[in-house]
C-alpha cells in the first residue's frame, strides 16, 4: 500500500499491482508508421539554472531512444517533447540531432528531425526566418535523418498574413533533398504559435496548409497535425493529395485516428508513446493482424494517462512523461532540463502514478512503487 495526495489536500491508499503487463516486444510494425517523440535525460550532477544551456546525460538520452527502437518504433528527435524551446536551445538541439542520428544508423533505427528557428532570440524578419530554418534543415539533412519542419514561433511573429506562409514554406520544401514532414502544432502546446499558416481562423489556415501542400506534394510525406481536434483531422486527412500521410499527435484521440475508418487512418507521431512505447508497439502489431478490436481494447483504456499528462497547460506534460521514465527504470533521477520538473504539481504526479502502474506500464513495479514513495517522502507525504 502507498499513500498517495489528493487534488482535495487529502491522502488515499492505494495499492499497486505486483505484475506488469504481459506484452510482446518484438518484431516490424507493418500496417502503421510510428514514431514516438522522444524526451531528453538531463544531467542531474550538473551545477546549472533554469536559465543555464542544458546539461543532457547524453548516454541516458541514447539509451531511451535504444528502448523505443527496440520496440519497433521511431523516433521522432529534438521537438517539444525533448523540451525544444522549453529548456533545449538550439545548441543543445544540433547537438542531439547528430548523437541520435548516429545512434539510429548503428542500430537501423528509423528517425526524423525537428527543424526550427529556435537560433533566433529575438525579433526577427521573414528573411532572418527563412535562413534559420535553412540552417537546421541543412543539419538534419547532413545527418540523413528526415526532416521534420517544425511551426516557428520567429515565423508566426513575423508573417503579416497567408502568402508570406505559402511563400517560405514553398522556398524551404524546393530546397529539401527528400520528402519531408510538416508539423502543425497548435496553441495549446505553445501560445506563441496561435494565427499559424496566417490566420486565428481554423477553416482559413487549413486552407492555407493544404495549398501549401498541394503545391509541392513530391516534397511532403506527410503531416503531422496537433490540434487536439479528431474531427478536424479526419477532415484534412481525407483531403491530402494521394501519397501524403497523415501522422496524428492528438495525444487526446490516437486510438480511433490511428485505427481509422472506410476512407483512411492516420499514422502516428506522438509524444504520449514516449511513456506508452512497449504497449503502444503492442497494440500496433494486433491491428497488423487486422484486429482493429483488439487493437483498441489495447490502447483505448490508455487515454485516461494521456488526458491527464496533457492536461492544461498542456505545454508541460513532459514532466508527467519524464516521471514515468523515471518509475520505469529508463532513468536514474526524477531532474529536468531547465528544472521543469517542478511545472506539475505532487497530486497530479502522483495520479500519473496510478494511473501508468493500473496499465501495467512498469517493468518493475516494485521499483516504481519504492521511488514514487522515495518523491512522496521528499514532499512531506508521510508513508
Amino acid at each position: 500500500m502507498i499513500r498517495l495526495p489528493g487534488p482535495d489536500g487529502g491522502v488515499r491508499e492505494y495499492h499497486p499491482r505486483a505484475e506488469p503487463l504481459a506484452l510482446t516486444t518484438s518484431g516490424a510494425l507493418t500496417s502503421r508508421t510510428v514514431f514516438s517523440a522522444a524526451h531528453v535525460v538531463a544531467d542531474p550532477y550538473a551545477d546549472t539554472s533554469p536559465d543555464s544551456p542544458a546539461a543532457v546525460d547524453w548516454d541516458a538520452t541514447l539509451a531511451f531512444r535504444r528502448h523505443l527502437w527496440s520496440q519497433g518504433l521511431g523516433v521522432a528527435e529534438a521537438m517539444d517533447t525533448a523540451q525544444r524551446g522549453m529548456g533545449l536551445d538550439w545548441n543543445g538541439a544540433a547537438e542531439l540531432i547528430r548523437r541520435s542520428a548516429a545512434e539510429a544508423r548503428s542500430v537501423g533505427g528509423l528517425i526524423a528531425c525537428g527543424v526550427g528557428t529556435d537560433q533566433l532570440t529575438g525579433p526577427a524578419g521573414l528573411a532572418e526566418v527563412r535562413k534559420a530554418y535553412e540552417e537546421q534543415l541543412a543539419l538534419v539533412e547532413e545527418t540523413g535523418s528526415q526532416a521534420i519542419l517544425m511551426a516557428s514561433r520567429a515565423l508566426a511573429a513575423a508573417a503579416s498574413g497567408p502568402e508570406d506562409y505559402l511563400d517560405l514554406y514553398g522556398h524551404l520544401l524546393r530546397q529539401a533533398g527528400e520528402p519531408v514532414i510538416l508539423h502543425w502544432l497548435g496553441p495549446m502546446f505553445d501560445p506563441a504559435l496561435e494565427g499559424y499558416w496566417g490566420s486565428a481562423d481554423l477553416d482559413a489556415a487549413t486552407e492555407t496548409f493544404l495549398d501549401v501542400i498541394k503545391a509541392h506534394p513530391d516534397k511532403v510525406d506527410g503531416i503531422k497535425v496537433s490540434l487536439l481536434d479528431a474531427r478536424r483531422e479526419v477532415e484534412l486527412r481525407r483531403r491530402l493529395p494521394e501519397g501524403v500521410r497523415c501522422y496524428t499527435g492528438d495525444d487526446f484521440h490516437y486510438p480511433e485516428l490511428i485505427a481509422g475508418d472506410e476512407q483512411g487512418f492516420s499514422h502516428a507521431l506522438l509524444g504520449i508513446f514516449d511513456p506508452l512505447a512497449p504497449l503502444a508497439a503492442d497494440a500496433v502489431r494486433t491491428l497488423d493482424t487486422g484486429d482493429v478490436e483488439g487493437f483498441r481494447a489495447t490502447l483505448d483504456p490508455t487515454v485516461a494517462l494521456s488526458r491527464h499528462l496533457f492536461q492544461t497547460p498542456t505545454r508541460f506534460y513532459k514532466t508527467g512523461v519524464v516521471l514515468l521514465a523515471w518509475l520505469a527504470g529508463h532513468q536514474d533521477h526524477f531532474t529536468m532540463v531547465g528544472g521543469l520538473q517542478s511545472a506539475r504539481s505532487l497530486p497530479h504526479l502522483a495520479r500519473a502514478y496510478e494511473l501508468a502502474d493500473g496499465l501495467g506500464l512498469f517493468p518493475d513495479p516494485a521499483l516504481a512503487e519504492a521511488r514514487m514513495r522515495s518523491l512522496l517522502t521528499v514532499h512531506g507525504v508521510p508513508q
